[in-house]
């Protein structure tokens, strides 16, 4: 057997600023169509959001009833 030895470095990933604001549109985007009525509008203006976003969240598995 060989006894090499591997030097492990530890180098900094750059993630460019337009990863970060895709990352943060999509987190929000999945809160949008998630939200439970109440939690981002008033309970009207939820109303028609759920009903507008009603089957992309049976789609994605979340219940609404």
């Amino acid at each position: 057997m060989s006894n090499a030895s591997v030097a492990a470095t530890k180098a900094a990933i750059a993630v460019p600023a337009w990863v970060w604001a895709v990352a943060a549109f999509a987190l929000f985007g999945a809160y949008f169509l998630v939200q439970e009525n109440g939690a981002l509008l008033s309970a009207n203006a939820a109303q028609f959001l759920h009903e507008f976003t009603h089957d992309g969240r049976h789609a994605l598995g979340v219940p609404c009833h």
